[in-house]
């Protein structure tokens, strides 16, 4: 049964499809191989150039639009208060739908106002076009400035997280806040696959170590994954992480393998909390 997490009164399927580095037809087979393996929750990016690929997807599996939630998110370039409409605009035509589930800001942007930015985020929503809002690659002091100086009403943070990868800090600020944190790259680009103890545990429970580390994150209170997949075997593979439990002494030997290999961070990252 697919686990959900609920803020503000919308639920979110905790496993989700990421949809990074997926192209062209490619894409459009793997969503919709998602999609009829009973995935419900799609993560994409203006500046993954395929929400048209995503979007014909979704309509082509027949599957409900209001059974799905689908996220996309705003580029760095495209945060102005007139560039958030346009390009959100374009961004639902592409997707073939006239809303997303969610809208996020996919890196932080010193040179525009966050404020404008969640501004212009927050009219969308009140229109319809857009049911939350959230960001992404944000650390607890822009957390901390889009809640209690912008008065936004975040829904989650989606930023790198598994086993090596300590984010500490933003669960510590976003649980007591109800606000939800979604991993992305939660294998780690496959360093996470490639550690002794992960692939110690997974022999012992007979499981796949990608199945290890995303039942790791989707045991945490307030954690959503997104894992990337090729293939159909993947997605069965990432799907059956649902069903791994994981024993006190595992969940604490994974603990303690937290630490700071960041696998994503570009020259425009900003100063990450470790």
């Amino acid at each position: 049964m697919m686990k959900t997490l609920t803020h503000l009164g919308t639920r979110m399927p905790a496993l989700g499809l990421g949809t990074w580095q997926l192209s062209g037809s490619v894409c459009a087979r793997v969503v919709r191989s998602a999609l009829d393996l009973g995935y419900r929750h799609v993560d994409t990016a203006q500046a993954y150039g395929n929400e048209a690929e995503v979007g014909a997807a979704i309509v082509e599996s027949g599957v409900p639009r209001d059974q799905l939630f689908l996220t996309t998110k705003l580029w760095m370039d495209r945060l102005t208060r007139g560039e958030v409409e346009r390009s959100t605009e374009e961004s639902l035509r592409r997707l073939r739908s006239n809303y997303v589930d969610l809208l996020l800001i996919h890196w932080p942007n010193p040179r525009v106002p966050l404020a404008e930015t969640l501004g212009a985020m927050a009219a969308l929503k009140e229109s319809g076009k857009v049911r939350r809002i959230g960001v992404s690659n944000f650390p607890v002091a822009l957390l901390r400035h889009a809640v209690e100086e912008a008065g936004a009403e975040i829904f989650c943070n989606q930023v790198e997280y598994h086993p090596l990868l300590s984010q500490a800090p933003v669960l510590d600020y976003l649980r007591p806040r109800g606000m939800l944190l979604v991993a992305y790259s939660p294998l780690g680009h496959g360093q996470v696959l490639a550690n002794a103890e992960v692939r110690r545990i997974a022999a012992k429970h007979g499981a796949t170590a990608a199945q290890v580390a995303l039942a790791w994150l989707l045991g945490q209170d307030g954690v959503a994954a997104i894992p990337k997949a090729g293939s159909m075997e993947h997605l069965r593979d990432n799907q059956a992480a649902l069903d791994l439990d994981l024993d006190p002494a595992d969940r604490a030997a994974l603990d303690r393998l937290a630490g700071h290999t960041r696998t994503v961070a570009p020259s425009w990252s900003p100063n990450w909390d470790t």
